[in-house]
C-alpha cells in the first residue's frame, strides 16, 4: 500500500458499530489511544473490517484547529 498522505498509523480494529448508512470504527493504535472514524457501510464491507483485524487510520487534512480551555 502506498499513499501520499503522510499520517499513517497502524493499529487494531477495536469496535465496528454499524448503523443505517454508516459505521464508526475505532482503531486502537496502542499507548491507550483510539482513534474513531465514521465511514460507510460498504467500506466496512470492502475492506472486511472486524474487531482484531490490522488496519491503517489515514488522516489527510489540509487544517488542524487547535483549542485550549481558559
Amino acid at each position: 500500500m502506498k499513499l501520499s498522505a503522510r499520517n499513517t498509523i497502524k493499529g487494531t480494529v477495536a469496535s465496528v458499530e454499524k448503523g443505517a448508512v454508516n459505521a464508526t470504527v475505532r482503531i486502537d493504535v496502542g499507548g491507550g489511544t483510539i482513534i474513531t472514524s465514521v465511514i460507510t457501510n460498504d467500506a466496512v464491507e470492502e475492506l472486511a473490517l472486524t474487531e482484531g483485524k490490522t488496519a491503517y487510520a489515514v488522516i489527510k487534512a489540509s487544517h488542524v484547529m487547535v483549542a485550549a480551555e481558559d
